[in-house]
């Protein structure tokens, strides 16, 4: 594979274009998903239907919702829904019904269930159990400690399932089959709170966060493709201050350019390997719809450490980067691999702004808080 690939940096979809107005925030479905959790399970503990919840966030905010259908079942089982709002971001969730359902079950504690409308993941490399339900590690959470404050579950037992009656036809307007989830959407989240990602309004909050950063000196920024890569960051540099950090989303190109212009000396890209991976292709603007995670590019780095055929292969064929990922932690060359991923995505970012910049790159794990694996500047101790 070449390792200088062409530099590309897609426009946005067409439901991206610039808006009028200022865009809305919205809830994740991980949020609606505990918010509905809470409703159920205060039903199933007072006999009361409930119409509006409060629940925490990740970040100990606390918002209510409403509560758009409160029912019992039967005795010792309740249903109850919440309508999701996404704001202004394009997401294919958005007015989806949000449903739990909560009964008593014998031994204490929670056990979590995936029902109608909610995908079963059936491949490797998502970070969740195979044939167990798509709800990831954060929503989970949510949904424990929605439960949590309402029943004692030292003492007495709940189960919880999510289901989303149109889920499945949802879906369909998503990348879930291709990467093996099946049967429905996937209940997702980190901090709760959907921001306007794919937006171009985005892309000019991150400019504008880089041109501040010049305009008070700062001869580096700190590219990061979310809030945990973020928190990771800040950890690693604890030397540059906050104003140095920048939530870049899809928008790394916009980003660097930005960086140029304001004289910004160093640019420091900290992502994940499906980021870094589509970066390492060439891919400035990684919004989903735009780019895809390409595994030969992931292959020809495995050979390009010394992996053997049979492993490169393998890794060519992985359902996601993080089954890549995984796969070359396995064999035992994620860090070699890692760096070499790290230098192409530097060697990218510098070549897209004709080496006006010092790029360097860095891989965190998937909690976002552990580094894996840099080149450049000497991040990996």
């Amino acid at each position: 594979m070449n390792d200088e690939p062409e530099l590309r940096e897609p426009d946005l979809p067409r439901t991206a274009k610039v808006r009028p107005k200022a865009l809305r925030t919205g809830w994740t479905t991980g949020t609606c998903a505990s918010a509905a959790a809470r409703a159920a399970a205060l039903h199933l503990a007072t006999g009361e239907a409930q119409e509006w919840v409060e629940v925490g966030l990740p970040s100990g905010r606390r918002v209510t919702f409403a509560v758009e259908r409160s029912d019992e079942l039967r005795p010792g089982r309740t249903e109850a829904v919440v309508v999701k709002d996404a704001g202004d971001d394009p997401d294919v969730t958005h007015g989806s019904y949000l449903t739990a359902t909560a009964s008593w079950r014998e031994a204490p504690g929670i056990e979590l269930h995936g029902g109608v409308g909610v995908g079963v993941v059936t491949k490797p490399g998502l970070g969740l159990e195979v044939g167990g339900p798509a709800i990831n590690p954060v929503p989970r959470e949510m949904i424990t400690q929605a439960v949590s404050e309402v029943i004692d579950l030292e003492a007495r037992g709940v189960d919880v399932t999510i289901s989303v009656p149109d889920g499945e036809v949802r879906a369909r307007k998503t990348t879930n089959a291709r990467l093996g989830i099946l049967g429905g959407i996937s209940i997702l989240g980190t901090t709760g709170i959907v921001r306007p990602f794919s937006t171009a309004s985005w892309r000019a909050s991150v400019e504008q966060a880089v041109s501040v950063a010049a305009a008070q000196g700062e001869r580096a920024v700190v590219l990061c493709t979310g809030g945990r890569t973020e928190r990771g960051a800040m950890a690693l540099l604890p030397e540059l201050p906050k104003v140095c950090f920048v939530e870049v989303g899809d928008f790394t190109g916009a980003a660097l350019k930005k960086a140029v212009e304001g004289g910004v000396e160093r640019v420091i890209f900290v992502g994940m390997a499906g980021k870094l991976t589509k970066l390492a292709a060439g891919v400035l603007m990684t919004h989903y719809t735009r780019s895809k995670v390409d595994p030969g590019v992931l292959a020809d780095v495995t050979r390009s450490v010394g992996g053997d055929e049979r492993l490169a292969e393998e890794v060519g064929g992985a359902n996601t980067a993080r089954h890549a990922y995984e796969l070359w932690e396995a064999a035992g060359v994620l860090e070699p691999a890692g760096t070499e991923l790290c230098r192409r995505v530097a060697d990218v970012m510098e070549r897209f702004v004709e080496r006006k910049v010092a790029a360097e790159a860095a891989m965190v794990d998937f909690t976002g808080q552990r580094l894996m694996a840099s080149w450049g500047g000497g991040l990996l101790p």
